[in-house]
């Protein structure tokens, strides 16, 4: 088994705890099943959420998935002028035989604006 990162992210469309509690867990959920995963094969996960998400930690929504025993952080994304609002960055580490090219980053909805290169 190799340690690989993942890559994702959603853009919400209001802050609000339970919208991002759906919005997360669906990106998180994706992540899962585009790669083949489960939960005992991942690492970690750090999420960043842009400056102006404040109802509640990217990371309870993972919590609430039941990812209960996988080390988790949240960060502030960087208050960058004209960046995409709303958005809850992850990156994830990972246990996986597939190769790096073999890595299915998501971003879902108005986020796979953001990474277009590699972006599926």
């Amino acid at each position: 088994m190799a340690v690989r990162a993942v890559r994702g992210a959603v853009q919400l469309e209001r802050d609000e705890a339970g919208h991002m509690d759906e919005q997360v867990g669906a990106l998180l959920t994706a992540v899962l099943e585009r790669n083949g995963l489960t939960t005992d094969d991942l690492i970690s996960i750090w999420f960043t959420a842009t400056p102006d998400l404040h109802s509640d930690f990217p990371a309870a929504a993972a919590r609430k998935l039941g990812i209960t025993d996988v080390p988790l952080i949240c960060a502030q994304e960087l208050d960058i002028e004209g960046a995409m609002p709303r958005v809850v960055r992850v990156l994830a580490h990972i246990e996986s035989d597939r190769p790096r090219a073999g890595i299915a980053h998501v971003y879902l909805g108005a986020a796979a604006a953001l990474r277009k290169d590699i972006a599926q």
